[in-house]
């Protein structure tokens, strides 16, 4: 059973909610309404003053699994660091997220057409559904082309969004419509290596193997800047090179399945869990060697239990501090 929501939390149903309440002669509710633009159009030549001093962000831009979910959009996590949004996968809903979080948290790079790069820790659909709509959205009015960087068949991916996106970019060069960048709809994507992916100015960016069971390769992420460090898990088991990377960490976003919603699945549906995913006692212990300043739950399997019930089982082993990551949540 899933945690009950006030429902003007939902972003697609603010607008809808404000709207609704006005109507009816009420004043909504400020701790639970929020008034968001619509339908705007942006552009950006390069971050402004104050976005290159602001300090380093995380917005959490999806919680979710494969399982659909009117709460959490896929998994998505963006490091926003001096004027630059650096999404780490893209999950079904993640786009549409990132212009909720732009106007709600006052984050320009955050605009669709202005974020700048992806990395992918797996190809599970449920962590590039939004590939293509982060790639092709306003797409004539990107600076660049967006960056992608991925497992072994990042490349497949992008050359077949390439050929599904073709007719649109045909019609839109063919007409008299006005072109910022005619190429802004293709997709720069590299394969990953274990390694350092990026490093710009202070910001630096690695590569790690993670262990998804059959699903391999599969990464997870280091993000080191001049004010904050973070470890992001992608989908994996118990994986002793993450607990490496992650000692010490100012943030370990990190998935999670509950153990009690486990032990309600079948054996066979266990193993297979196990052999991908990491249990609240393992993360429990993971996380108690690691010592990160906050370890932050997304990506959570609750197979039918409350959703705040793996704080608890995690808390039970672990005295650190932990929570479990809504859509929309930002840090630190």
């Amino acid at each position: 059973m899933g945690r009950l929501r006030p429902l003007a939390l939902i972003p697609g149903l603010i607008g809808v909610l404000v709207s609704a309440g006005n109507a009816l002669g009420q004043t909504p509710d400020e701790e639970f309404a929020i008034r968001l633009p619509s339908a705007r159009t942006e552009l950006r030549d390069a971050p402004s003053a104050s976005e290159l001093l602001a300090p380093t962000r995380v917005v959490v831009l999806g919680t979710g699994t494969p399982i659909p979910d009117a709460f959490r959009a896929g998994s998505s996590i963006a490091v926003i660091h001096k004027g630059e949004s650096y999404l780490f996968d893209a999950g079904a809903g993640a786009v549409r997220n990132a212009v909720v979080a732009r106007y709600k948290y006052d984050i320009p790079s955050l605009y669709p057409s202005l974020i700048c790069c992806v990395f992918f820790s797996h190809l599970h659909s449920d962590h590039t559904m939004d590939f293509s709509e982060l790639a092709h959205t306003m797409w004539w009015r990107r600076n660049a082309g967006l960056q992608a960087w991925g497992p072994q068949g990042i490349e497949r991916i992008a050359n077949g969004m390439r050929e599904v996106h073709l007719v649109d970019v045909d019609i839109r060069t063919e007409s008299l419509q006005p072109l910022r960048n005619p190429d802004g709809f293709r997709v720069a994507a590299q394969t990953i290596e274990p390694g350092i992916l990026l490093e710009k100015d202070d910001l630096v960016i690695e590569a790690f193997a993670v262990d998804h069971g059959a699903i391999r390769p599969a990464f997870g992420f280091k993000v080191t800047t001049d004010d904050l460090s973070l470890v992001i898990s992608g989908d994996t088991a118990y994986n002793e090179t993450l607990l490496e990377k992650a000692r010490g960490v100012d943030l370990l976003f990190h998935e999670v399945v509950s153990e009690e919603g486990l032990l309600r699945l079948p054996p066979d549906f266990q193993r297979i869990q196990k052999n991908s995913h990491t249990t609240s006692g393992e993360l429990a212990r993971l996380a108690d060697i690691a010592r990160p300043g906050l370890l932050v739950l997304y990506h959570g399997l609750f197979f039918g239990v409350e959703e705040g019930s793996v704080l608890d089982e995690i808390r039970a082993t672990y005295d650190g501090e932990v929570v479990l990551a809504d859509d929309l949540d930002v840090f630190p």
